[in-house]
């Protein structure tokens, strides 16, 4: 008997730490795309900035 209970203990842990991981890789995919996405918008608003330098120029 003590050995179902030292397996289940086991499975349990075993999960938490899954939904852990599964949820810290998630995270950090997301933390990538965010940065992503505000290089991308940081780069629009450079190329805007100096396109409206050079128009003011004309």
């Amino acid at each position: 008997m003590p050995i179902i209970l030292f397996i289940l203990l086991v499975v349990l842990i075993a999960q938490v730490g899954f939904w852990d991981t599964l949820g810290a890789v998630l995270g950090a995919a997301a933390m990538m795309v965010l940065f992503v996405l505000l290089v991308v918008a940081a780069l629009g608003l450079a190329a805007y900035l100096a396109l409206r330098r050079v128009r003011s120029r004309l």
